[in-house]
């Protein structure tokens, strides 16, 4: 996938089921936004190729939001029309003093979910807070025609919340995307 814009200048590769090892490579201009890529690669088993350049100086809102509706538009498409995915998956991850929990449906139907903007999670890392995690998984949910929702169930440390909250969301995707039947994962006959 790519994305430009005035703002952003995002190309964007997605493998659900690589071969061997999966391959990442990661140029993002945020540093923090790229750890949290590589976790979401590393635990979900994805193969991730992202160079990714935005207007940083300016605020990474803008990148964490194209990124993420380039990662949703690659998932939708790797899907295709999701015959014999999973289609759910679930996901709660320990890191220190927090615990994450994500849950999410490949059900067509964007919904996002976010309990750590509730529970009012202060702080910062280089300039990412929880408001620009929670972009960045709108525009996965929105593109990647996902419901997601996400619980923070302990935890105050935002490097500890985001990390945590990345490694469940790539759990979860992969029970998600594994391929268990050939039949389509709902009564309804599309999704």
């Amino acid at each position: 996938m790519e994305r430009i814009t005035s703002e952003t200048q995002i190309a964007l590769d997605l493998e659900l089921d690589p071969p061997g090892t999966p391959a990442c490579t990661l140029q993002v201009d945020h540093p923090f936004l790229g750890h949290l890529l590589a976790q979401l690669q590393r635990h979900g088993r994805l193969g991730l190729r992202a160079e990714a350049k935005g207007d940083v100086q300016v605020d990474v809102h803008h990148l964490a939001e194209d990124l993420g509706i380039a990662l949703g538009q690659a998932l939708d498409r790797a899907l295709g029309d999701r015959t014999g995915v999973a289609r759910y998956g679930h996901g709660i991850v320990p890191m220190d003093e927090t615990l994450a929990e994500v849950v999410l449906d490949l059900s067509g139907r964007p919904h996002l979910a976010f309990s750590p903007e509730q529970l009012g999670i202060q702080g910062e890392v280089h300039g990412f807070t929880a408001y620009h995690l929670r972009e960045f998984l709108r525009g996965l949910c929105n593109h990647g025609r996902l419901t997601l929702h996400v619980r923070l169930l302990a935890g105050s440390e935002i490097h500890h919340v985001c990390e945590a909250i990345s490694k469940a969301l790539a759990l979860a995707l992969r029970q998600a995307v594994a391929v268990t039947s050939e039949e389509l994962p709902s009564t309804k006959g599309r999704l």
